[in-house]
């Protein structure tokens, strides 16, 4: 981290350094990286302009910790609100809800964490892969205590990454009127819990065939021995 900031060991330089931040992150946010200047940022933080280098080698070097410290805060804000559930469930749920609140609170970040797509593309696959990291421990620990099925980890991880995004991105960005993220959080666990197909999908009664075909053993009931009929036989 030392190699991007150089740290302040006053008051008055962390006063000053929190400054740059903030006015990086506002004209990165409304102009874009490219469109934010050094002479800019430090003009709005209200400091002289060599002042930006006493913390910083160059843009990227501020633009690379504010994609790092972002993500650091993401992850203590979810650790936090899910350090007290008792399964991978529960903390799934508290985690989507989490988030949803969370970046209903500090949307910029959308902008900043996706611009590093155009600004530095490897930038943009670190902060994923290294967000993936972290969410398949929480996965492989909840598969170990039978809490979570036998599906690939790194899939299910960017499945569940893709489904926060873009659920934050409508109710957190887009939506401008008051949201009921409990709501929006409870119908996300729905798909988890049950998935979106009915039992009534031919292709989910070809997935159900598909299964037991990897069963050692196949018992089917004996209507016979019920004395009734067998519904399967009938004509549909």
């Amino acid at each position: 981290m030392t190699d991007l900031l150089k740290v302040p060991r006053t008051k008055k330089g962390v006063d000053t350094l929190n400054s740059i931040l903030s006015a990086a992150t506002q004209l990165i946010y409304e102009r874009g990286y490219y469109g934010a200047n050094i002479a800019d940022i430090t003009q709005l933080a209200g400091v002289a302009a060599g002042t930006f280098y006493v913390y910083f080698d160059s843009k990227l070097s501020l633009y690379r910790y504010l994609l790092l410290q972002f993500s650091h805060r993401i992850r203590k804000e979810l650790s936090i609100k899910t350090s007290n559930c008792p399964d991978r469930r529960s903390a799934e749920r508290a985690g989507i809800q989490a988030w949803l609140e969370f970046i209903a609170k500090n949307p910029y970040m959308y902008n900043i964490i996706w611009e590093s797509l155009y600004v530095d593309r490897k930038l943009f696959t670190e902060y994923y892969e290294n967000f993936c990291k972290s969410y398949m421990r929480s996965i492989n620990s909840g598969k170990k205590k039978g809490e979570v099925r036998d599906i690939d980890s790194e899939v299910l991880a960017y499945m569940l990454m893709g489904i926060s995004n873009f659920v934050g991105l409508k109710y957190g960005m887009f939506e401008k009127n008051s949201v009921d993220f409990e709501r929006i959080t409870d119908e996300v666990m729905k798909v988890l819990d049950g998935g979106m197909f009915t039992g009534d999908s031919p292709q989910l009664r070809e997935v159900d065939r598909e299964q037991k075909k990897n069963m050692d053993f196949r018992v089917e009931v004996d209507f016979d021995f019920l004395g009734e009929e067998d519904p399967s036989a009938a004509k549909e």
